[in-house]
């Protein structure tokens, strides 16, 4: 018989986790890509259900950085105005995960440790620098934690860094240097509810209408979203003003892996981020600061 565990702390949740024996439960944040892989099949594995511990939702600031929850949902951050402008991108993304049904249940952890090429969340993530914070049970009853800089927890399809008795508790946002402002874009064959052929990611800091700072990300291109550094460094000094997209040149897009599949070719996958790119700079450029 399967198990099904729902605690109401992250302690309680660890200890379940660290104890287990022989099949190690499947970690539960909102099921939106468990359910739906199990239509017609038996309900057969273990599940910790973590929906239900308060600790593990919402958004919080500290000194130098936010807090989001591992639970906290989609539909959380899509309709949160208090948060500044450097999360606007992550408010888009999180605006094209699903639909409504979609984004109140589907979590901000589950998009991570899920995995997967396109996941809409990973690349306005890694271009905030976000973190992933990863809780263990330690030794005397104490929660053990450790943090992986988000590019290092995912290591390709289906693929992270999470090690046996941990869960993913957080997404720590480093607060940047200047101000800043952020933006996501995302295509598919059609506006919403859709797998994504592309998707980019871009932070940009200034001071002075001059970019401080820069990061631009790319999603569904590889098996893992990336970062393009070449392109970032050659942003930074730059007026911010619409003349940035000039700057995105297509050697920047070569470390990119993009496959043939049922929604695009590996050119136009290539040709859409390089597009897609230039269009987030004009419009980060362009937005509130």
């Amino acid at each position: 018989m399967a198990v099904y565990v729902r605690p109401a702390s992250l302690a309680q949740a660890l200890e379940h986790l660290g104890a287990a024996v022989g099949a190690v439960p499947l970690i539960l944040a909102g099921g939106t890509d468990y359910y739906p892989a199990k239509v017609g099949k038996p309900l057969d594995d273990d599940l910790l259900d973590i929906t239900a511990i308060p600790e593990l939702r919402g958004v919080s600031e500290a000194e130098d950085h936010w807090r989001i929850g591992a639970t906290t949902s989609w539909g959380e951050i899509a309709g949160n105005a208090e948060l500044p402008p450097l999360f606007d991108g992550l408010r888009l993304a999180a605006r094209d995960v699903g639909g409504t049904q979609i984004q109140n249940a589907g979590t901000i952890a589950g998009n991570l440790c899920n995995a997967s090429p396109a996941a809409d969340g990973v690349p306005i993530l890694l271009a905030m620098r976000a973190r992933v914070e990863l809780s263990r049970m330690a030794q005397q009853g104490q929660i053990g934690r450790r943090e992986l800089a988000l590019g290092d927890f995912i290591t390709g399809n289906r693929q992270t860094r999470l090690a046996p008795g941990e869960l993913l508790s957080a997404i720590l946002v480093p607060k940047p240097r200047h101000a800043a402002r952020s933006t996501f874009l995302k295509l598919g064959a059609r506006r919403y509810l859709v797998i994504s052929i592309a998707m980019v990611g871009v932070v940009l800091e200034e001071a002075g209408g001059v970019v401080q700072g820069a990061s631009v990300a790319i999603g569904a291109c590889s098996a893992v979203a990336q970062r393009l550094p070449a392109l970032e460094t050659e942003l930074i000094g730059r007026r911010l003003n619409a003349g940035l997209a000039n700057k995105a040149k297509p050697e920047h897009f070569a470390a990119l892996t993009p496959i043939d599949d049922m929604r695009a070719d590996a050119e136009f996958r290539r040709e859409a981020a390089l597009t897609l790119t230039r269009r987030a700079l004009v419009a980060a450029a362009q937005a509130r600061g």
